[in-house]
């Protein structure tokens, strides 16, 4: 990214955010809640009206019995998932983290004073989770899994049967279950986002990570949130009171807003990001070299450039330097990501259309 910053005409393909604005009705509610003076110290949990929004949309839409005392409000997801992990797991623990998988995860682990453990996701069973491999991960220091549908980077979505099987897993040796959710609603085709923590004896052993930051194009406005048993969620409250107070007020208006006013926006970006997908994947497949498979949600593809002969770091640089596109190497989300990049589909067709020739050129060239 720093080197990209220093080279003329680079298109952008690393930033994972949606290019879209964010929707007008979502700012004129943050502009009114600044206007009628609500810019204050909200309670560190996040003010009611938005905790009793977020507990009705996870009963409806996620079908998680969960209640307003369940909710807290952080400021972005990152913050949610710190929380969450911080809350819950002592020195010693091991926590499994998908492998690929964002990096994020591990440093809040880290700092937890936790163990990180991975669990391989592979291409060839479309980068879902594999059961019986995160089982083999599974020892007495286990405490919890983490995992991620949509995923960051791959895009792949996990399946009901899928879901289930690591609900038995977690059930069976007693764990935990963080689960990132943040990409819930940019989903693709006939791929259905089920929340785990919806499925039988698994709510109060599930944290459900998500956040206004992709689904309504509020990367900048951080206001997260995770749905958790009370107990936990009163140790998360006091995390977010001893790091940052509380998330922004009058974000957390606009927030509101986006969850009581109309949907379309949401199916409108996700239509759009679907059009995209399909014409960043159908334009790497073409490209010699490159094989890549159609992510199923998020907004990003992990095209494989094994038959490039280069690693990822160096496929990367090398396509800033000769292309001029900037892109993410595979194994900066885990060892399991060599051999891929990442590419965003965030950002426009225009874009994405020069970007492809682009590294068509350039490889055809080398």
């Amino acid at each position: 990214m720093e080197k990209a910053r220093k080279i003329n005409d680079v298109v952008r393909l690393e930033i994972g955010e949606p290019d879209f604005d964010t929707p007008e009705h979502i700012k004129k509610a943050a502009q009114a809640a600044i206007k009628e003076g609500f810019t204050h110290y909200t309670p560190f949990a996040g003010i009611d009206e938005l905790r009793e929004a977020l507990a009705e949309k996870s009963g409806v839409e996620n079908k998680i019995d969960a209640s307003p005392t369940g909710v807290v409000v952080t400021p972005g997801a990152c913050s949610a998932l710190f929380c969450s992990i911080l809350s819950t797991i002592d020195a010693g623990d091991e926590v499994l983290l998908p492998d690929p998988g964002w990096p994020h995860y591990e440093a809040c682990v880290k700092v937890a004073g936790g163990i990180s453990k991975y669990y391989p996701l592979y291409e060839k069973n479309g980068f879902r989770v594999d059961v019986q491999d995160l089982e083999k991960k599974v020892n007495r220091k286990t405490r919890a899994i983490l995992i991620n549908s949509p995923s960051n980077p791959t895009g792949a979505v996990l399946s009901r049967k899928d879901l289930e099987g690591i609900a038995r897993l977690a059930i069976e040796k007693d764990l935990l279950v963080f689960s990132d959710e943040v990409y819930e609603k940019i989903i693709y085709d006939s791929a259905e986002h089920v929340s785990i923590a919806s499925l039988p004896d698994m709510k109060d052993r599930t944290v459900t990570v998500n956040s206004f930051s992709k689904t309504y194009a509020m990367t900048g406005w951080r206001v997260g949130y995770a749905i958790a048993r009370d107990d936990i969620a009163t140790q998360m409250a006091k995390l977010v009171l001893y790091t940052s107070t509380c998330a922004n007020s009058f974000a957390q208006k606009a927030a509101l807003a986006a969850l009581k006013g109309s949907q379309d926006c949401v199916r409108k970006m996700s239509s759009e990001y679907e059009r995209r997908r399909d014409f960043l994947v159908k334009g790497l497949n073409k490209i010699e070299g490159i094989s890549c498979t159609i992510p199923q949600g998020a907004f990003y593809a992990f095209p494989n450039i094994r038959k490039l002969g280069m690693s990822s770091l160096d496929c990367t640089m090398w396509l800033l330097e000769k292309a001029r596109i900037s892109s993410v190497p595979g194994n900066g989300f885990g060892a399991h990501g060599e051999g891929y990049i990442r590419i965003s589909f965030a950002t426009s067709l225009a874009n994405l259309d020069e970007a492809t020739k682009r590294i068509g050129a350039a490889i055809e060239n080398r």
